[in-house]
């Protein structure tokens, strides 16, 4: 595991991760990944960790981490992720200036 400031998580988004942690008993550990498909190429994929692999670079931040698998650092390098609350909803999305173009709902993307 190492610590990478090439991903960061704004405190907004480490404060929602911790509130449901809490809620669900889990580890305040978010999991970005990575996968194929969608219809610009590549989708992200969040989700709560129970723990941090060997190899994730992981960011903490406001009481929540942030782990990344090698494999999808490679397409998320420089990103930040943030909890966004809107009239379309709420959602964690991605900033990522790797990306050459994306969808509608800010999911999906293509490097």
């Amino acid at each position: 595991m190492s610590e990478n400031p090439t991903i960061s998580m704004t405190d907004n988004a480490a404060r929602r991760v911790a509130e449901i942690a809490v809620k669900l008993g889990k580890p305040p550990i978010l999991r970005l990944s990575v996968e194929g498909g969608g219809c610009s190429g590549f989708q992200y994929r969040f989700g709560l960790a129970e723990s941090v692999a060997a190899d994730d670079i992981r960011t903490d931040g406001s009481g929540a981490s942030l782990v990344v698998d090698p494999v999808s650092l490679d397409l998320v390098r420089g990103s930040a992720i943030d909890f966004v609350e809107s009239l379309g909803g709420k959602s964690f999305q991605v900033t990522n200036p790797q990306a050459q173009a994306g969808c509608g709902c800010g999911s999906r993307f293509s490097v």
